[in-house]
This record gives structure tokens, sequence and C-alpha cells, in this order.
């Protein structure tokens, strides 16, 4: 149950207006938004930048509430877009995922009580950061987690990697990107490779994605060779 325009469809879930400041965030399979909004909020009183939310309004039964996400509308482009049009460069970008990246494990974990943990967003890509007049905000909160903050540097990593091995046209800015990426990593982050580590761990989550195709998957090898080399090339 949706109320206005399709404003984007993601992998998940949709987007759909509410009214020029707010919109409406729906898993097509009708899961719980509640862990999103949970991790959100916890993260918006920590001061990192992720949209507003607010109660769903539209409908008094619980049930429903909890599949719909009501949030602020961005009007920003995304970084992708960004980087389409020229306003940002591959380099720029590697750079702020990194500072969105450090920000993020600068906050404590928000259930687990091991002190190494954080909340990991495990999705932290061009395509989930909106550029707004007042800094980046950090979208799709639904695959967040808690753990060592290696594993999100090595997700982010992949991502980029996979992009940068693919036979497309942006390859080039995505294998600048990654460079970037990894160049402004915590110095004490250490990914590890194909057989240990979180560069492991990450091609595991990546491999498991329902989402992912047939040659998104068999593009992994080669991507985690990437990261691993890109990596290895700063610790010389």
């Amino acid at each position: 149950m949706h109320t206005g325009e399709l404003l984007g469809s993601g992998r998940t879930a949709d987007v759909f207006a509410i009214d020029d400041q707010w919109v409406l965030r729906q898993y097509r399979d009708g899961g719980d938004t509640a862990p999103e909004a949970a991790v959100m909020s916890y993260l918006a009183d920590h001061g990192y930048p992720v949209p507003h939310l607010r109660q769903p309004t539209a409908h008094g039964d619980t049930a429903v509430a909890r599949t719909r996400l009501e949030m602020q509308r961005l009007t920003g482009p995304s970084m992708v877009e960004a980087l389409e049009q020229g306003a940002i460069t591959p380099e720029a970008a590697g750079a702020m995922l990194a500072d969105l990246l450090r920000r993020l494990h600068a906050i404590p974990a928000r259930l687990s009580a091991d002190p190494a943990d954080r909340v990991l967003h495990l999705d932290l890509h061009p395509e989930n950061v909106m550029l707004m007049p007042d800094g980046p905000v950090v979208i799709d909160w639904s695959t967040a987690d808690e753990g060592r903050p290696g594993l999100d540097w090595a997700m982010s990593a992949l991502i980029l990697a996979e992009v940068a091995v693919a036979p497309v046209p942006v390859s080039e800015g995505a294998r600048i990107g990654l460079t970037s990426l990894l160049r402004h990593a915590d110095p004490e982050v250490h990914l590890g490779d194909a057989g240990s580590g979180h560069l492991a761990r990450a091609r595991t989550r990546r491999s498991a994605d329902p989402n992912l195709t047939e040659s998104e998957v068999r593009l992994l090898g080669d991507a985690v060779a990437l990261v691993h080399d890109v990596e290895a090339g700063f610790r010389r």
C-alpha cells in the first residue's frame, strides 16, 4: 500500500512521494521497517547524517505501520548522479565514503556489549549517499548490523571493486574511487584477503545476497583480488 508517485526503486524496496517534505519507503516483500528505523534514530541522536524520520500517519493498524518508513524527502543528487554530472570526482567520492565510514564507526554500538563493535551500514556506496547543501546524507539502512568496522570497509571496497572489474563505462572511475577509499582508510583497518579476514567475510556476504545476478557473483573473485592488490599497495 502506498500514497503517491513512485520516486525510486532499489533491489528490495520502493520509495513513494507523500508530499514535498516526506517520502514513504516500503519493502516489496512487506518486511518490517522497525529495525531500520531504530538504527536511524539511534544514529541521528549521535549526530550522524541520516534522513529525519516520523511516525507513519496514514494507518492506525500497527502491523501495517511497521511495514512503512516515512522519512525526510532529500532533494540533492545521489553521489552516483553527481559523479555522472561531473559535480564530484571519483577521488573526492572515495574520500567522502571513507569519512562517512570513520564517522559511523566513531559511534558506540547500539546493542552489542563488546566495546570493539560498532554500527555497520554494510552497503555504503555511491547510490546510498545523497549530497545535500549542508553535506552528505546516508540512506538505506536495511542491511545495518553491528560488528567490527573492518567488515564495513571491506563491503564498501568490494562493491566499488565489482564495478571496477565489470565491462561498464564507469569502471575506471570506480577503480579510482576504490583507491581513494582505501587510501583514506583508518590505518588500523586490515581487510585481509580472499581466504581470511574481513575481505573474505565480505565476499561470503555478497555471494549469499539473493539480489545479485549470476554475472555479478562471477565478478566477485576478480573484485576481491583488486581490493587486496590496492590495499597491499598502501601497506608496502
